[in-house]
């Protein structure tokens, strides 16, 4: 894969499924890789938030992003790979053991989380790690775990410093620097929606794709609402939208991935519907809820 090639459309970041016993069912994720690309996904991304991959070891780590890759090589798919941590140090070497995976075609990193650094200290962070990545790097933009905002300057720095192709946006809003950002954005500096709610009104200001949770479960849907905007109809657009904002709400009701996992569960997707502690898994009301939004032909727009 062409890891110069624009970063564009809509990314599915891959749950962990895990077998009764605890282990990772690989067999499980390879299936949902397979099934997303074949329903439209651009692309998938291994080891996000969406994967659990803080509670996962080396080893688990390197076997979901083995099954990532060689399904992203079988799809000629790109492969974003999740690396996280606030230490630097720890973070440069976790991507220089990317160079040896010729599938991947761009490392997930999150602003450094509590420790909290100013925004002057981001942009040191980023530009360290770009120097250093075999990988272009899309940075994970989420408040809301981080504990660290950045207004719409301080994400046009970072947009500005080579080897960062774009940002994911979590931000919980469409806010102000939302739009200034997506109304001056840096030269091939793609804007990604984070929040599963916000990517229609994210996708009509301009924004490139979206990485996704909610897209397990309506893939070709959330690929039409991009397409749709692409090619200037919102009123498919509008449509798809306003009906992707009422599951996509409904999975974030506990936190991610509990309820995405419920409801593949309940779709005999994967194995079980666990996660690994400290989350505990979705209530059935919850699961119940996004299997109704999901269910019927007047739930979803037909194909247009």
């Amino acid at each position: 894969m062409d890891r110069h090639a624009p970063l564009q459309g809509i990314h599915l970041p891959l749950v962990t499924p895990f077998t009764a016993g605890g282990r990772v069912a690989e067999d499980a994720l390879e299936g949902l890789a397979h099934a997303v690309l074949d329903a439209g996904a651009d692309g998938i991304v291994a080891l996000g938030t969406t994967a659990e991959a803080a509670t996962l070891d080396a080893g688990e780590r390197a076997a979901v992003v083995d099954v990532c890759a060689r399904v992203c090589r079988e799809h000629g798919a790109p492969l974003t790979v999740g690396v996280g941590g606030s230490d630097t140090r720890a973070a440069g070497r976790a991507l220089a053991g990317l160079a040896r995976r010729p599938e991947a075609t761009a490392a997930l990193v999150p602003v450094p989380a509590f420790t909290r650094p100013s925004p002057a200290g981001v942009l040191a962070h980023f530009s360290r790690l770009a120097e250093e990545s075999p990988l272009p790097l899309v940075v994970h933009h989420i408040p809301y775990r981080t504990g660290q905002d950045l207004d719409a300057s301080a994400l046009r720095a970072l947009g500005r410093i080579p080897g960062v192709r774009g940002v994911k946006l979590a931000t919980r809003a469409v806010d102000r620097d939302a739009v200034d950002l997506l109304g001056d954005l840096p030269p091939d500096f793609a804007v990604l929606a984070g929040d599963d709610l916000y990517l229609s009104p994210l996708l009509a200001l301009g924004a490139a794709g979206g990485i996704l949770a909610s897209a397990h479960l309506a893939t070709g849907r959330f690929v039409e609402l991009a397409a749709a905007w692409r090619r200037d109809d919102p009123a498919r657009a509008r449509d798809l939208g306003h009906a992707l904002a009422r599951p996509s709400a409904a999975v974030f009701r506990e936190p991610n991935p509990t309820v995405v996992k419920g409801v593949l569960h309940a779709q005999g997707r994967i194995p079980t519907p666990d996660v690994r502690l400290p989350l505990l898994p979705a209530r059935r009301d919850s699961v119940e809820r996004v299997l109704e939004q999901l269910a019927g032909p007047d739930r979803l727009p037909a194909p247009a």
